[in-house]
């Protein structure tokens, strides 16, 4: 064994850490538990999150806000970091340097980029949700698809890969009733 903790270890840390204190103001031994998890496991993204967020909401005795907002950085910095530029660690990382730090360019450009991972994640689920609704081809799952079908267009009308799925979508429910048959020219 590698003495490294199992995903399942870390997350029963991290929700014995958030049941050490409260969703909205931190206890001393919440942020110690997770300050203990963040050391132990750096890369463990909602661990570092879960951090900075809760040492905003609140002040330690004794510590200098500047101080804390250091810390505070250095969490979604590196959330960022070990997330691959996830989008919800960049949207974080932007808010607190808009809200806290006054770097609204800086944060707009985060948030610019986890628009764009997000879309992405979107356009990427909605062709997966297309498809497996078209494959289970029941009048509910392909009433569901149209929908969506809808949706998809006009969110990404550019995206070939959602255009065949909706396209295939269509077929189906032409060929099963649920829309009429398309006229040729």
């Amino acid at each position: 064994m590698s003495g490294h903790p199992t995903a399942d270890e870390l997350m029963k840390r991290l929700l014995a850490a958030r049941e050490a204190g409260d969703a909205h103001h931190a206890s001393a031994n919440q942020l110690r538990l997770l300050r203990e998890l963040t050391r132990d496991a750096p890369t463990f993204t909602p661990a570092l999150l879960e951090l900075a967020r809760l040492l905003q909401l609140t002040d330690e005795p004794g510590v200098d806000a500047e101080v804390t907002f250091t810390e505070v950085q250095r969490l979604l910095e590196q959330a960022v970091s070990v997330s691959r530029r996830n989008a919800s660690s960049l949207v974080e990382l932007g808010y607190f340097l808009d809200v806290v730090r006054g770097r609204e360019d800086d944060a707009a450009t985060l948030w610019e980029e986890s628009a764009g991972k997000s879309l992405k994640t979107l356009e990427q689920a909605w062709a997966g949700l297309l498809r497996g609704w078209s494959d289970a081809r029941t009048k509910e799952s392909l009433e569901k698809a149209l929908r969506l079908a809808e949706r998809a267009e006009k969110v990404f009308p550019d995206s070939l890969r959602l255009l065949d799925e909706v396209e295939l979508v269509r077929e189906y429910a032409r060929q099963d009733g649920l829309l009429k048959p398309t006229s040729e020219p």
